[in-house]
């Protein structure tokens, strides 16, 4: 996982999160691998098996090797206080391979299509119901996460969709963040709720994008994203990021990423 502050409040750095003083501004640089299962937030209790093992009542596994051999990790986190106000700076931007065999094809951070998930809960995090293998978010109170899950919510055209101004998910709830702006080319705001500590980001996966969470272990690529703790984001030119997505596609491309 990474997380790289840039500006904004005093930031301390402590076991793979990065903690703002309490309701001040700050920014943050985050990386998320394909491998950085959503519902993986928070379980410091699980011990994730050797790659060529099965999972025994854990995320559910290729029954034979894939060609990457991805390891499960535990998505990156930045620390929140209840009320904060998060929203991307600048577009995600970035791709990641869901399909078995290193490289193309790429979904970009909002995922394929405006539907065409339906993942269910693990370990006390919600479903997930919505478009294919997105950036998505949850929030956690400092609390293992366990026992009965929240209701999921409904990002399909049907439901909540995908253009909303605003969202107030509840703690476990796996919410879309995508490229972090709807249709009008607005950035979101995500509102963390009462007792919320930290803010995991990560990827939903299964196998067909249906079903029990999973099918981790032939994912490829990365998003990339400048996250906004009570901040205000800047109105880039659009060519500019154009740029940039293009730039970090064709690293993905060129590189083979492997973790066993």
């Amino acid at each position: 996982m990474t997380l790289q502050p840039t500006f904004g409040a005093a930031l301390l750095f402590s076991l793979g999160a990065l903690t703002a003083v309490s309701s001040q501004a700050a920014t943050f640089d985050v990386t998320i691998d394909g491998s950085d299962a959503i519902w993986l937030a928070g379980r410091t209790d699980l011990v994730i098996p050797a790659a060529n093992l099965p999972w025994v009542g854990g995320l559910g596994r290729h029954g034979g090797p894939t060609p990457e051999e991805i390891l499960e990790t535990l998505p990156p986190f930045l620390t929140v206080m209840g009320g904060d106000v998060i929203k991307a700076l600048d577009p995600a931007v970035g791709g990641i391979s869901f399909f078995n065999g290193i490289g193309v094809p790429f979904f970009g951070p909002g995922g394929n299509g405006s539907s065409g998930s339906s993942l269910t809960s693990f370990g006390g995090i919600s479903s997930y119901l919505g478009p294919q293998g997105p950036l998505v978010g949850v929030f956690l109170s400092d609390a293992i996460p366990d026992g009965a899950a929240p209701a999921g919510l409904d990002f399909s055209p049907a439901g909540l969709g995908i253009d909303f101004a605003s969202l107030s998910p509840t703690l476990g709830q796996v919410f879309y963040i995508g490229d972090g702006r709807n249709a009008a080319n607005a950035f979101q705001d995500f509102i963390a709720p009462v007792g919320a500590t930290r803010l995991y980001l990560g990827i939903p996966d299964g196998f067909g994008f249906g079903g029990a969470p999973g099918a981790y272990d032939d994912n490829d690529g990365a998003y990339s994203v400048r996250i906004g703790v009570n901040e205000v984001p800047a109105i880039p030119e659009p060519a500019t990021h154009a740029m940039l997505a293009l730039g970090l596609i064709g690293v993905l491309i060129g590189a083979k990423r492997r973790r066993r």
